[in-house]
């Protein structure tokens, strides 16, 4: 999963966001890419899987790298659609990928259990494996993990924590028009 040793440190930008919900962590690559949106009090959560994924980083705090702390912040300010356009970027095996890329897909205000994302990428039988790339989805909120709930209509796992995800959830149900938790009809 990881990329083989370089021999000097990939150099990643961070920045920082105060949302409703806690501290914001942003990594960028130079390119302009967002790598990792964590929460600061999940940093132990994120910071290994940034290391394991990419190997010997060096962060460099700057303040709004292109433009991708301002997305953010303008989505938790109820632009949900501030996110869409974030160029992201990630290392991972093929069907964490597929997974992450489908997450995407999934409309602010809107969810899709488990089950309906695996065959939403051809893998209805995937369900526990989608259940553990979403979880291992290293851009919260801008790839919508948050956005995918048990097949109840239950809020389940969240790396952030459930009561941001209902949060999240409840945010963009009243930004981007519908009902709570409104659930996809079509996969």
């Amino acid at each position: 999963m990881g990329r083989a040793p370089l021999d000097k440190p990939l150099h990643f930008i961070i920045d920082q966001l105060e949302t409703p919900i806690g501290t914001a962590q942003l990594v960028s690559d130079e390119e302009g890419c967002l790598r990792v949106f964590g929460w600061y009090d999940r940093e132990e959560r994120w910071w290994p899987q940034l290391c394991a994924q990419y190997g010997d980083v060096k962060l460099v705090e700057k303040r709004d790298p292109f433009g991708l702390t301002s997305a953010v912040d303008a989505y938790m300010a109820g632009e949900v659609h501030a996110i869409d356009a974030v160029p992201v970027a990630f290392e991972g095996t093929p069907f964490q990928k597929k997974v992450w890329h489908a997450l995407r897909t999934i409309p602010a205000g809107e969810t899709l259990s488990y089950g309906a994302l695996a065959k939403r990428i051809n893998e209805p039988k995937a369900v526990r494996a989608v259940g553990l790339a979403n979880g291992a989805n290293p851009i919260a909120v801008v790839v919508p993990c948050h956005r995918v709930i048990g097949s109840n209509g239950s809020l389940t796992g969240y790396g952030g924590g459930l009561e941001r995800k209902r949060w999240l959830l409840t945010h963009e149900a009243k930004h981007a028009g519908g009902g709570l938790f409104r659930k996809e009809a079509s996969i």
